[in-house]
């Protein structure tokens, strides 16, 4: 299971008490998304060029790590093209029967959304194929030795996939994308217009100080920006006056124990226990696992990132290893010639 952890990048239950709040907060057009410039100038060349035609929208693929808007992006490119979406998750669709409800129920240009869509079954998956090429549903009615192959033919809808395992999708299904997009990590000047502009979507006053001390705690990742941005809010209205500058933030960032570089209490726990117990020395997965009382899966897939990707772990051909970064940074020295050699 999870850790529940304020800069987890996965949903929290609090995500879904606050639906109303964080559909607020979504973009609803290319001219709102802050940041991936990249990707809405690829997005909306195609969205104008299928408008143009009265075609739907060539399927899509969007896929990096989570937190980053993948669903936000969904919605953003089914409000250009003015159609309807239809919101589903790989893990909920468990049997072919189910996909094609949701595909009979379709109309001409909808969008049917389907996150963790490396999570389909490979039977689904199978009946996916027909319908996101041709259009077509082959169903089987009866059983035994009555029973018959039926197509049908189904509206011309467009397909997006979000996925943060690119590499656990089917070939087959990949291929049928005709707009594959990573999404990107933000800067922190973006990450800043997003806290900017959803303190004003909640009616809260925000220094521009305090925005840039919250961006660079929030892991250049907007959702875990804005669940910062809503603690702070808290701790202003409760003990403050409901203004959030640098003295506000500052205080409730310490009460979260969120350091300067968004480490939490259980990612710089993680590091401790690798330098205290091993030194310079490389160590392995479980035995990291051991040492911190979490599960493997946990220390790939919430810690180990972002402690890479800001340099502090790195990975070797014996085991994870903390960096001179990583020592300097918990106010640990390190044996620089030693871990040269390792």
């Amino acid at each position: 299971m999870a850790i529940q952890r304020i800069i987890d990048t996965s949903l929290h239950d609090e995500d879904a008490d606050e639906e109303i709040i964080e559909v607020t907060l979504r973009p609803k057009t290319f001219v709102e998304l802050i940041g991936q410039d990249r990707l809405k100038k690829n997005l909306k060349l195609a969205i104008d060029a299928a408008k143009k035609r009265g075609d739907p929208m060539d399927h899509v693929l969007l896929y990096g790590p989570p937190g980053l808007g993948k669903t936000t992006t969904a919605n953003v490119i089914a409000n250009e093209m003015g159609t309807n979406i239809r919101v589903t998750s790989g893990p909920a669709i468990e049997r072919a029967g189910d996909l094609a409800s949701i595909l009979t129920n379709l109309s001409d240009g909808d969008i049917l959304f389907i996150d963790e869509i490396h999570r389909l079954g490979r039977t689904v998956e199978e009946v996916l194929y027909s319908a996101m090429e041709d259009f077509k549903l082959d169903i089987m009615i009866g059983k035994g030795p009555a029973a018959r192959s039926v197509r049908l033919d189904l509206p011309k809808f467009t397909v997006i996939g979000a996925t943060t395992r690119t590499g656990s999708l089917s070939a087959p299904l990949r291929d049928r994308f005709g707009l594959m997009h990573r999404l990107e990590f933000y800067t922190s000047d973006e990450i800043a217009q997003i806290i900017t502009r959803a303190s004003k979507i909640l009616e809260s006053k925000i220094d521009p100080e305090a925005a840039k001390m919250l961006s660079t705690r929030a892991r250049l990742t907007p959702r875990i920006a804005n669940r910062l941005l809503k603690r702070v809010r808290d701790y202003a209205d409760v003990n403050g006056d409901g203004i959030i500058d640098v003295k506000t933030t500052t205080s409730a960032l310490a009460l979260l124990e969120i350091d300067e570089l968004g480490l939490d209490p259980g990612d710089r726990n993680l590091l401790i226990n690798i330098i205290d117990n091993y030194g310079g020395s490389p160590v392995g997965l479980n035995t990291i696992a051991a040492l911190t009382g979490d599960e493997a899966t946990t220390i790939e897939d919430f810690y180990e990132p972002y402690l890479m990707q800001i340099g502090f772990i790195e990975r070797t051909p014996r085991g994870r290893r903390v960096t001179a970064k990583g020592h300097k940074h918990v106010g640990r020295t390190s044996d620089e010639k030693q871990q040269k050699l390792i």
